[in-house]
């Protein structure tokens, strides 16, 4: 059995930027801030570790209380913010989706830093969300390995069976993804239709680089 883990912005759809408009918005309607302080990096990274840094950034508590607090805030704006952005599958995405669920001997699922209930929103906008049985999310991690982790928990009880971490892969546009797919021992495929470049992704080294999944042969290849 093959698996094919996704990462899912930059890598399956692009929102144009609603994601992090959500979230900063979310923090200053539900916290009452008179601005907000920029720099807090986000790409490649989970909700939880987001909303963390966040939280330091405006002198806020990181309690459950206020994740839970921010969340709440954050899945009652996105859907707005969706809308109102320019967002879209990324080339070759729809396609291969397609030809993946047609095949018997391939799992699919995501390995994102979104939290669940955020990735199923985003994905049913996009109307891709049917593709995906499974996955590890950003709800509970500030660790992008440890979300790795979960995933191939779930890969293995979705599968009921011995899988082979060669023919797991970990499908992403950052640095972070081509790690988290080392962390468990999986092999990685690295695209360029985020925020990084072939060539800032190269020195990754992971087992497949490409520009986009307009073509997904090469990957498709490795699976005989």
């Amino acid at each position: 059995m093959n698996v094919c883990l996704f990462d899912i912005d930059g890598t399956l759809i692009s929102t144009s930027g609603a994601g992090r408009a959500a979230m900063e918005s979310a923090l200053v309607e539900e916290f009452s801030l008179p601005r907000l302080v920029n720099g807090v990096p986000m790409s490649g990274r989970t909700d939880r570790a987001i909303a963390r840094d966040l939280f330091h950034a405006h002198q806020l508590e990181d309690s459950p209380e206020n994740w839970q607090r921010f969340l709440a805030a954050y899945m009652r704006i996105l859907p707005q913010f969706l809308a109102g952005r320019a967002g879209r599958v990324l080339p070759g995405i729809a396609s291969f989706l397609d030809q993946l669920s047609s095949r018997s001997d391939v799992a699919v699922g995501l390995l994102t830093g979104n939290v669940e209930s955020g990735a199923r929103v985003k994905l049913e906008y996009y109307r891709i969300f049917q593709h995906f049985r499974f996955g590890g999310f950003g709800d509970v991690y500030f660790d992008r390995n440890d979300v790795a982790r979960e995933a191939l928990a779930e890969v293995r009880r979705h599968c009921r069976a011995p899988v082979d971490l060669a023919d797991v892969w970990v499908i992403g546009d950052t640095p972070l993804d081509v790690r988290c797919a080392r962390a468990i021992g999986a092999r990685s495929v690295a695209v360029a239709t985020g925020g990084h470049s072939t060539d800032q992704l190269a020195p990754e080294q992971p087992d497949l680089l490409l520009r986009d999944l307009s073509d997904p042969q090469p990957l498709v290849r490795q699976w005989g």
